[in-house]
């Protein structure tokens, strides 16, 4: 009798603990998706111009910005 009767006493245990892990994989593939939504709308870094000759200031020059 010992399985029959443990069933339905943790039966609404399992359930929440089924809808929790759902919940949790679900709210996963979100914050997933949104970081790469956010990746794709970041801005490229554009590169030095090419017709103009690279000088020491462009390679050393943390602050400047493109």
């Amino acid at each position: 009798m010992g399985i029959h009767y443990d069933y339905k006493s943790t039966r609404g245990m399992k359930a929440m603990e089924k809808q929790a892990k759902r919940e949790k994989k679900l709210a996963e593939k979100r914050a997933k998706k949104q970081a790469k939504q956010e990746k794709k709308n970041e801005p490229e870094v554009k590169m030095h111009d090419i017709q103009k000759p690279i000088t020491l200031e462009d390679l050393t020059n943390p602050n400047k910005n493109k």
